[in-house]
């Protein structure tokens, strides 16, 4: 055998494919990584990780001299894997949770039909005639699978008698008590919990929903619709701004601006 591995490795086209193999392998982790953290402020924390081992290495003898920053970072670097996997659990989780379902990492063939925003416009204006309070979220780049986990999986097609039967005020509807997640053109998932924002700008006014609505996205780029139940006013949440008051119309606007075919994609 070692004299097969000595024979193969004398093969300097070998060599040549096997480091083909290792980079392009590298390339493709790195770029799925990316994909991962896109839309979401893991990829600013990596920013500014990036940030902190420049200036360690600017710090030391060799260039600024900077004695003191470079003790303080050297603590940093030498717990470096620690505080990454602390900074980055919940993409970890995501990335290897996602790579459990689909190892191959490969595209899904589902994509959002033509109707499916007339479908959550109608939806949206039919709750809100009726008072019923809902919380719809749409997902974007950043991936909100963390936000299923006790949720209640559904994955149904998006159709506006769907939206209004799963926000029904009931106590024996568990299903109205949370939000609805849009994931790739279909209801993926029902009941699920939101975090609330901690913002001292917010209004005060302002229920649980749409403090629900805004924390997601303040970690996301996820769209988030709002219909108040006291008031049956529509709102949409996006990178952290709320904009209320709105109507069939605007809320068409404000979708068709996000996710029309002109739509500039935006990271949260």
């Amino acid at each position: 055998m070692s004299a097969i591995h000595d024979f193969l490795s004398s093969i300097p086209h070998l060599d040549v494919a096997t480091t083909i193999v290792d980079i392009a392998l590298v390339y493709f982790l790195v770029y799925r990584a990316m994909l991962l953290m896109r839309g979401t402020r893991a990829l600013q924390m990596l920013v500014g990780v990036v940030i902190v081992l420049a200036l360690f290495f600017v710090s030391q003898e060799d260039y600024l001299n900077l004695q003191t920053m470079n003790w303080v970072l050297d603590k940093f670097v030498s717990s470096f894997i620690v505080i990454l996997i602390i900074l980055f659990q919940p993409d970890i989780r995501r990335a290897l949770s996602e790579m459990g379902k689909n190892p191959l990492f490969l595209a899904s063939s589902r994509r959002r039909g033509p109707s499916l925003y007339d479908e959550i416009i109608r939806g949206v204006t039919r709750l809100a005639s009726k008072h019923i309070g809902a919380l719809i979220v749409i997902e974007r780049n950043a991936d909100l699978s963390a936000f299923m986990e006790d949720a209640i999986p559904l994955d149904m097609k998006v159709t506006s008698d769907a939206l209004f039967a799963v926000f029904i005020p009931s106590h024996e509807n568990p299903l109205h008590d949370g939000a609805v997640i849009v994931r790739q053109g279909r209801i993926s998932h029902a009941g699920c919990f939101l975090p609330l924002t901690d913002s001292p700008k917010v209004d005060k006014s302002l229920g649980t929903r749409h403090r629900a609505a805004i924390g997601l996205t303040e970690g996301t780029d996820a769209v988030v619709i709002v219909v108040s139940e006291e008031t049956g006013l529509i709102s949409l949440a996006i990178h952290s701004e709320l904009r209320r008051g709105l109507d069939a119309n605007s809320l068409r606007e404000e979708l068709m601006q996000l996710f029309g075919p002109h739509a500039k994609e935006t990271d949260g």
